[in-house]
């Protein structure tokens, strides 16, 4: 059997292949969120990925150009969810059966908003869910105009409570202890606890020029249960994580993370650790957010083909950079249909891209019945015990 001194998993936020066997559930019935790309998208242009086999595992494979020695399967959900905590949760052996709670519909309760006023001496506007440009748009003046006696809080179609605050009148210190402060208030109720508080820090003295900053810092709530991460941290397994995934596990069973602007500098900061020589046993765990934040939830078909088509020469660097103690694994946490209705996530099945220059030959691995089995396949080529629920496929590499 394989083992390999090093393995990064690099999570496509939102990047899905097609709805799964729950989506009636999640309302999801036809949502595929790379074919639908692909069908409107006649300039993207992601050679890695394809000779890597992710079109072999679309439904009408006629496209497949599976030429690299590399493995590929789909990843089924488990958890009773649909957004990014839940899925690299569930990638690390946290199944959550219990959804956090989301007020997209209402906005937050009343009592919620009267406890964070009274905690943070301000009124809050907004109260809504928006995208973050918009909110900011519509009552960033009234914000800046207040000169820090008000500031606005909004949500999405996820289990998020977000707090934008004006650099020039709020600064980040006092924003980071204000999003500590509703972290502690959410947690004192089930029916407040959503599962992330998000500082969104922008910059600007009018609406044409408010611009979000990238001192933006997520407070999470930490895993429900041991991880894997857990597990190869306490093993001497170092576990380096890059953009958001600290946020998501709020650090736990993580040694160190880089955090990152954008995809395009996720992908690069991955590219510079795979060219560093190995000198001890690593995990290295990715998040490229802006497919899901700046275009699946935008629902900007264009977009995302094009930032699919710029990060693709460096996926293709990271796979020449690697040795043959690498294992490179490239799949999503959910999906996020840009030709969908409305803004919110979509239940798909997920990619599960294998490489390693070691591979003798290439082929199809059974889908996986969870996203765990990441997370199994890692810790069994670390040799790490675990009684953590997850079928490694490591066996099924060769």
């Amino acid at each position: 059997m394989m083992k390999f001194k090093r393995i990064t998993t690099i999570v496509y936020d939102s990047f899905g292949i097609g709805q799964d066997e729950t989506a009636s559930k999640f309302n999801d019935i036809g949502a595929n969120t790379y074919l639908h790309i692909k069908e409107n998208s006649k300039n993207m242009n992601i050679p890695t990925l394809k000779k890597l086999g992710l079109d072999c595992l679309l439904e009408d494979s006629s496209d497949c150009i599976h030429t690299m020695n590399s493995y590929i399967s789909k990843g089924h959900e488990k958890s009773n969810a649909k957004e990014s905590m839940s899925g690299h949760w569930e990638m690390m052996g946290v199944v959550t059966d219990v959804p956090f709670p989301t007020f997209t519909e209402t906005g937050f309760p009343k009592d919620l908003i009267s406890e964070l006023e009274k905690a943070w001496g301000k009124k809050i506007i907004g109260n809504k869910a928006a995208s973050g440009t918009d909110i900011i748009a519509e009552f960033g003046m009234e914000e800046l105009e207040s000169k820090g006696e008000k500031v606005i809080v909004y949500t999405s179609n996820d289990p998020v409570l977000q707090i934008c605050g004006n650099e020039d009148i709020i600064p980040l210190e006092e924003l980071y202890s204000m999003s500590k402060k509703a972290r502690e208030i959410c947690d004192s109720r089930p029916e407040w606890k959503v599962g992330r508080i998000i500082a969104r820090p922008y910059v600007g003295n009018s609406v044409e020029t408010f611009k979000r900053t990238s001192n933006r810092h997520d407070y999470a709530v930490p895993p429900t249960g041991k991880t894997y991460l857990d597990e190869l941290k306490n093993s001497g397994i170092k576990v380096q994580g890059v953009g958001k995934i600290g946020d998501l596990f709020s650090m736990v069973g993580i040694n160190d993370n880089i955090s990152t602007s954008s995809n395009m500098d996720g992908i690069k900061k991955t590219l510079e650790l795979i060219k560093k020589p190995i000198s001890e046993k690593e995990f290295i765990f990715v998040n490229l957010v802006e497919f899901d934040s700046s275009w699946g939830h935008r629902r900007d078909l264009k977009g995302y083909s094009n930032g699919l088509t710029e990060v693709d020469p460096y996926l293709n660097k990271i796979l020449e950079a690697s040795t043959e103690d690498d294992l490179i694994i490239v799949t999503a946490d959910h999906g996020n249909d840009p030709s969908y209705r409305g803004t919110d996530h979509t239940r798909e099945l997920v990619p599960i891209l294998i490489y390693s220059k070691a591979f003798k030959s290439k082929g199809m691995i059974p889908d996986r019945t969870s996203f765990s089995d990441i997370g199994a396949t890692i810790v069994d080529n670390f040799g790490v015990k675990t009684n953590i629920k997850g079928k490694s496929f490591l066996k099924e590499l060769n």
